[in-house]
């Protein structure tokens, strides 16, 4: 579960190629696509509104069985995340405070295993842009964003946005050029064995969740002819309350366990907090 688990959290979230960029100077600045971005998504305040967010649903391993497998990703302002895989005879964890992280997974005895997040685990993690995504109040957040060029994406024109973090991350984000909602993005990252790379995340079927604009569907990067692993969103709540403590280290021995807001975790501590959930409409836009 290790491999689903990062990729879901490597944020949240490419099955056709990018073509490459006409020579024709695109009629609108870098400013101006991340405005309409941020109006085609509900507009900043009421995504400054959003403290806490809890996505509820579930992860397609691309694989020819297709497995399924329940998901709860609970995040909090400004950085707080803890996400929990619920599979057959196995849960896992990873936790995030803001500072430290931390992964926990049940083992064949029965005892949880708690590890430490690496050093490039907490680099990712302090740079993940939760809620809202590196484009969303940018100049407040101190990053930099440029129009990287014109192309298209499936037959559909895009703008390609870079985005610099004050910490020297650098995320790449498609915007469709009609709708102006992001459709791809890719960001720096490395593996388990610290090899850098990116890690590409297409985003489709599009929903309005209290009038923000959230993709219900997230495909993982895949070689083509593969079946990409997919996050299919099911529920998402805006601004249950979530205590800090669920994002701070467990105790190992499971003594101190947590709940998810999900429901149905078998390490558990404390009583579920009853969420004020966003409204999800029976159907909605696809990319």
């Amino acid at each position: 579960m290790g491999r689903v688990a990062w990729w879901v959290l490597a944020a949240c979230i490419c099955c056709q190629a990018v073509a490459g960029m006409p020579d024709a100077a695109p009629e609108l600045t870098a400013e101006q696509i991340v405005e309409k971005n941020v109006a085609a998504r509900g507009g900043l305040e009421a995504w400054r509104d959003i403290e806490t967010m809890v996505w509820i649903g579930h992860v397609e391993t691309g694989t020819a069985t297709g497995t399924r497998v329940p998901f709860v990703l609970e995040m909090k302002r400004p950085n707080k995340t803890r996400f929990t895989i619920n599979a057959p005879q196995q849960m896992s964890m990873r936790m995030f405070d803001g500072k430290h992280g931390w992964k926990l997974r049940s083992t064949n005895s029965g005892q949880p295993d708690l590890q430490p997040y690496s050093a490039d685990e907490i680099a990712f993690a302090l740079d993940g842009q939760v809620i809202e995504g590196p484009l969303m109040d940018w100049r407040a957040k101190g990053s930099a964003v440029v129009l990287e060029g014109v192309g298209e994406i499936a037959g559909s024109k895009t703008y390609r946005l870079g985005v610099k973090l004050p910490s020297g991350a650098s995320y790449h984000v498609w915007l469709d050029a009609q709708s102006f909602l992001e459709i791809r993005s890719e960001r720096e990252s490395r593996n388990a064995l610290g090899r850098s790379g990116s890690a590409a995340r297409h985003y489709r079927n599009y929903r309005s969740v209290d009038g923000l604009q959230i993709p219900f569907l997230i495909e993982n990067n895949t070689e083509t002819g593969k079946i990409p692993d997919r996050i299919v969103i099911e529920r998402i709540l805006l601004n249950p309350p979530l205590e800090d403590q669920i994002f701070a280290k467990p105790l190992a021995s499971g003594r101190k366990m947590l709940t998810s807001i999900g429901g149905d975790t078998q390490l558990r501590a404390g009583q579920p907090r009853g969420p004020n959930p966003g409204a999800m409409p029976d159907s909605g836009n696809a990319q």
